[in-house]
């Protein structure tokens, strides 16, 4: 194992220092300290153990910095903190934190790289430790990817057993026995004879103790918590209604605002006419931003009004007018000066192609798609001569606090982000014009909070939504076998797009325009795939999956075009082909959960198959309809999935089962479609999602061959369209290569 790997992957003491009435341990990776963020602003009496744990006279609060947008990434690094130290997670407060180093996500930017994730090698290895240290360096702090988990992992177990056995080192010498006696349970150092001691009470012995290095961690063997069943911490105050968001804060003085921007995103203000507007009841300010306007007023709803009361022309959006010219630009696209990639191009594809008995072409298309989140965009901000104060939720803080310096000459140790639980996200979160917006309005009426809501139309036609992509297939068969697939994938750049916006290009292929079909495990000699970046058209952002959503559809659907072709079973043909092990695993554990073999569904009946390989996690869907006279009926979904090592199985299940739901339901009904330079799908009723009388049963097993540990948020969403696509064609014949499905097929 290389030096740069060993440190890349081990965690070590950041140092410690005393403070009154406590002690500071912590863990970072890489060659140097990471300061403690909770060291800038301690109160009397709070020790800051670790940057992911402090304790007062009254309780513990573990530092969860990752985003909770519904996925449940609180309850699994308060699971992690909690393993090793030894106490009830519930019995704890859950805090962010404010952005910093300490937080820093080195996963998700070895993710982006556009290597699959199963692939070893000294020279690939080299490179995954070189993203590591960057992401650590350059303090890039974001939740997403699906990398809570497998960042975490390691660093947040290590936090908890310094923080023990420091604590029991404490303990050791106030009472004047051996450390060696000493036990920890629920919260306490347990003596030798029973007498339990509060961790709270030896935070002020501790800060003089010097920090326990070296803490070997448990065993699985002797877990208490990982892996095991559990209900997460907010499910309870969800399910009666006291779960509290962004859009629920409330602050004394507190104003409230919404903005009008040009819903051709990027376009100029023509001209405005404020004056109905000025005149409404409640109306404090109207402020000219970027692109449109805020309005302040006593309260949301008269911000709405005013809002819509505003004469604005608006002009032309910096992007194809319809979506019809949108697609005519990605067709354009597929020509050699715009070729982003060719990062798989095994054998001589064109050879075989000629030496093929049959072969197959065809089209995919996938289309823009919005986030849509439950929760409206919304922040609180105050402007205070002192600080600049932001509540919201984000799952990019770091980039958010250097936003807002740039903007207003503050220093970003005078800015502080107040994270909030999110009403869903879906990847919405990972942009900040709605911040700034607010901002905007809270320096025009300084010293005042101001909560800055959008309407659910400004939400829908505002979003950066997932790319709209074209695939161009060829394949063939030789002896039945599939010996030649040449995918050609085209749609903007969601790097440059997103990571434009974030001020941090990066250089090199676009990884996410071929996400999902470059990585996929399978053995064919001949297999080819093109990633050709579009002209940047509307602004893009990653959606739940990113381009494995778009890329599963086109590869798994012509993958079963082309069996079908040579007569060979979706899922034995596979097995052949897929030589990455816990791939294989899940396909087999999928086939012996639906019998796959065993089961005659009858007629008027179907059942597809598809496989995705994305965030480190092999996934294998099988979905089973029914063509009724009033339509299309999804019966059961079977769901296989390898994460490595099971966190919380009730979490894995509901994320699985959530990333199905998502899958199917965009798959069949969801589209943004543009006229005008503006998306005509303004809210719900024109953007359903899937109904609950049309969510089919969802069976999940979850497998744990893997040798890493993986997040589960997005990959289950992939194979979900391609398998309903499959069984779709299994149950009649028609063959489905665009979404949404609903253009061609009624659903019941």
């Amino acid at each position: 194992m290389s030096q740069t790997r060993t440190i890349a992957r081990r965690t070590f003491l950041i140092g410690s220092v005393a403070v009154t009435g406590g002690v500071i341990f912590g863990g970072a990776f890489a060659t140097r300290p990471a300061p403690n963020p909770l060291l800038d602003d301690l109160a009397e009496g709070e020790a800051a153990i670790t940057p992911y744990v402090k304790i007062d006279a009254n309780g513990i609060t573990f530092i969860t910095p990752r985003a909770d947008k519904g996925q449940g990434a609180y309850s699994a690094q308060a699971r992690l903190i909690a393993e090793e130290l030894d106490i009830d997670p519930a019995k704890v407060r859950l805090d962010p934190g404010q952005p910093a180093q300490a937080y820093y996500n080195a996963e998700v930017m070895a993710e982006g790289l556009p290597v699959p994730g199963y692939e070893r090698g000294w020279l690939v290895e080299r490179v995954r430790d070189g993203m590591q240290i960057i992401g650590r360096l350059q303090s890039f702090q974001i939740t997403g990817g699906s990398s809570t988990v497998p960042e975490m992992f390691h660093r947040l177990r290590l936090a908890g057993a310094v923080a023990r056995e420091t604590l029991k080192k404490a303990a050791a010498v106030r009472f004047g026995v051996d450390v060696a006696a000493l036990r920890t349970e629920d919260g306490a150092v347990v003596l030798p004879d029973e007498t339990r001691v509060p961790y709270t009470d030896l935070a002020t012995l501790a800060a003089q103790t010097q920090p326990v290095k070296g803490v070997p961690l448990r065993p699985p063997e002797q877990w208490r918590l990982i892996g095991k069943p559990m209900r997460r911490l907010d499910v309870v105050d969800k399910s009666t209604g006291r779960q509290q968001y962004g859009i629920d804060l409330r602050l004394p003085g507190m104003l409230y605002a919404t903005a009008r921007a040009n819903p051709g995103l990027g376009g100029d203000v023509v001209s405005m006419d404020t004056s109905a507007a000025e005149a409404m009841r409640g109306v404090r300010k109207i402020v000219p931003i970027p692109h449109g306007v805020v309005v302040i007023a006593d309260n949301t709803w008269r911000a709405f009004k005013a809002a819509e009361a505003i004469q604005i022309t608006w002009g032309p959006g910096p992007y194809p007018a319809s979506t019809d010219k949108m697609w005519d630009v990605l067709t354009a696209s597929m020509t050699p000066d715009r070729q982003n990639s060719q990062l798989r191009d095994d054998g001589d594809v064109d050879k075989a192609l000629t030496d093929c008995e049959t072969t197959v072409e065809a089209e995919y298309r996938t289309p823009y798609l919005a986030h849509a989140p439950l929760e409206p965009m919304n922040a609180t901000v105050q402007v205070t001569e002192d600080a600049i104060d932001v509540w919201t939720g984000t799952q990019i803080p770091a980039h958010m606090r250097r936003h807002i310096a740039e903007r207003t000459g503050y220093p970003e140790d005078r800015i502080r982000i107040h994270g909030q639980m999110m009403g869903g996200s879906f990847g919405r979160r990972l942009e900040d014009t709605y911040v700034m917006q607010a901002l905007e309005a809270a320096m025009a009426i300084p010293d005042t909070p101001i909560k800055m809501t959008w309407s659910r139309e400004e939400d829908m036609t505002h979003d950066y939504p997932r790319p709209m992509a074209l695939g161009w297939m060829r394949g063939g068969l030789k002896d039945g076998k599939i010996a030649a697939f040449d995918v050609r994938c085209a749609s903007q750049s969601l790097s440059a797009s997103w990571f434009g916006r974030l001020d941090r290009p990066l250089p090199g292929p676009d990884e996410f325009i071929v996400a999902g079909a470059i990585d996929q495990p399978y053995a064919i000699t001949n297999s080819r795939v093109t990633g050709y970046a579009a002209p940047e058209m509307v602004p893009v952002s990653s959606w739940r999956s990113v381009g494995a959503s778009s890329n599963s559809f086109l590869h798994e659907g012509f993958l079963d075009e082309l069996m079908v072709a040579g007569g060979v079973d979706p899922m034995e043909e596979r097995l052949r082909l897929v030589h990455h092990m816990p791939s294989r695993k899940v396909l087999e554990a999928v086939a012996e959960m639906c019998n796959w073999k065993g089961t005659d569904l009858g007629p008027d009946r179907g059942r597809g198959l598809a496989f995705c390989y994305a965030f480190g996690v092999p996934v294998a869907e099988v979905v089973d309809v029914t063509m009724t006279p009033a339509g299309l009926r999804i019966d059961k979904v079977y769901v296989a999935a390898d994460v490595g090592t099971v966190i919380n199985p009730t979490n894995v299940r509901a994320q699985l089962s959530g990333g199905v739901i998502w899958g199917l339901g965009h798959a069949i009904q969801a589209e943004l479609v543009y006229q005008n330079h503006a998306p005509i799908q303004t809210n719900y009723h024109t953007y359903p999602g899937m109904r609950i009388y049309q969510t089919p049963e969802i069976e999940v097993r979850a497998l744990e061959n893997a040798e890493k540990v993986c997040g589960i948020g997005e990959p289950g969403v992939p194979p979900a369209a391609p398998a309903l696509a499959n069984a779709i064609f299994a149950a009649t014949g028609e063959r489905l290569r665009e979404m949404p499905f609903r253009k061609f097929i009624d659903f019941v």
